[in-house]
């Protein structure tokens, strides 16, 4: 049998492109394949109402947990309630909403050995083949991206109580600092149920599993929640890009259609990359035939736009991460959530202004302006080549 699309593995992205793909496309024959026995791994996937459209919102919306009307953020010195909509999705919600609908397009538990833009390989021998595969594998490592990491562990905990929250906290920073910016994320579930997760903006994660874990705790009893038991876990390492060579990131592909994080699609200082999945998503099913030279240069044109359009937050990445102490690296973002509402949600969404972008570096810097201008040209830093084994290339 020939399909017309395999989607190899079954995270975020390519999860979603199966879904749309059934809803608007039933007539294709499209085959997901994910290695563990469920979609969508063990994650928690969030967004700001600003960042999709209003159909967007309609028909991702079988898929959210939960939704609030604001969030709050904090620092040492600035405490914000921001009236912009946030909204959850857990991997548990999308495996219980996608697997049904995809039936028997779904192959879970099987391992993909080999991949090429018309066929796959699984590890029982067996070969598959399509018209077209797209590799959503995730994060594939590469000598053609500068990046810094944001590392994290999460807990979803059950309290002895409730804990009172009315709205999330995307970033609590009145924790202490060390080796980059740190911050916790809350996201209350119910009203005895939090996730609670300690996040880490570093040059290189080292910190231990059981450190991070303790950080939770040492949280939770700092605001006098007395955790009765953790009912899920999650952890990860999503990427900061500060700079990198895009054709070079590109042509490692060599014709291979990509999706989600292996295509770099996902906001280069936050990490989200819920609402670059969307939109593939509805391209993909858009397009009147499947085929993979077709895909593959739709993808990279998406993906091109996508990193051009992110040339000013790679640039920001640069200064929070190059110029100033780490552990003075709160000190941005703090000044950061004191501009304008109508700015902090463009900046989410992917869509600053060209006066956002002037708002945002004027005014006094909250670090050295020297090293300031120093990390901001600096495209290719030569720690990080030697860090990196990276070859000298300027960004494009």
């Amino acid at each position: 049998m020939t399909y017309d699309l395999i989607l190899a593995g079954g995270g975020l992205a390519n999860g979603l492109i199966a879904w749309r793909l059934k809803q608007q496309r039933p007539e294709l024959r499209v085959l997901c394949i994910e290695e563990q026995t469920h979609l969508g791994g063990n994650h928690t996937w969030s967004f700001h109402e600003g960042d999709l459209t209003t159909e967007q919102h309609q028909w991702l919306q079988p898929l959210v947990v939960q939704r609030w009307a604001t969030y709050d953020v904090h620092f040492p010195q600035r405490s914000r309630r921001l009236n912009s909509g946030y909204a959850s999705i857990t991997s548990e919600r999308f495996a219980e909403v996608i697997e049904p609908a995809l039936g028997d397009a779904l192959l879970t538990g099987r391992r993909i050995t080999e991949l090429t833009p018309n066929g796959v390989v699984l590890d029982s021998g067996e070969r598959l083949e399509a018209r077209a595969v797209i590799d959503g594998r995730g994060v594939q490592a590469t000598p053609h991206m500068v990046l810094g990491q944001q590392a994290f562990l999460g807990q979803l905990l059950r309290l002895q109580a409730p804990h009172g929250l009315t709205a999330p906290i995307i970033m609590d920073a009145r924790v202490a600092q060390s080796e980059g910016y740190r911050f916790v994320y809350v996201l209350p579930f119910s009203a005895d149920t939090l996730l609670i997760e300690d996040t880490h903006y570093v040059d290189q994660h080292s910190f231990t599993s059981d450190q991070l874990r303790q950080h939770i705790t040492d949280y939770a009893g700092a605001h006098g929640w007395e955790i009765a038991e953790c009912l899920r876990e999650e952890q990860g390492v999503l990427p900061i890009t500060l700079a990198g060579d895009f054709a070079g990131f590109w042509r490692e592909a060599a014709g291979q259609p990509r999706s989600g994080l292996r295509a770099g699609l996902f906001h280069c200082t936050t990490g989200y990359s819920l609402p670059h999945a969307v939109r593939l998503a509805e391209w993909i099913a858009a397009q009147p035939t499947l085929h993979s030279d077709s895909l593959d240069v739709g993808i990279r044109a998406i993906a091109q736009h996508a990193w051009q359009s992110q040339r000013f937050y790679r640039l920001l990445n640069r200064m929070l991460f190059l110029a100033g102490r780490p552990s003075n690296r709160w000190q941005v973002m703090q000044r950061f959530y004191g501009l304008s509402e109508g700015l902090i949600s463009r900046f989410y969404a992917g869509r600053s202004t060209l006066a956002d972008k002037l708002r945002v570096l004027t005014g006094k810097p909250p670090v050295p302006v020297n090293e300031a201008v120093k990390a901001a040209v600096r495209y290719l830093p030569k720690h990080y080549q030697a860090r990196h084994h990276l070859p000298k290339h300027n960004e494009n």
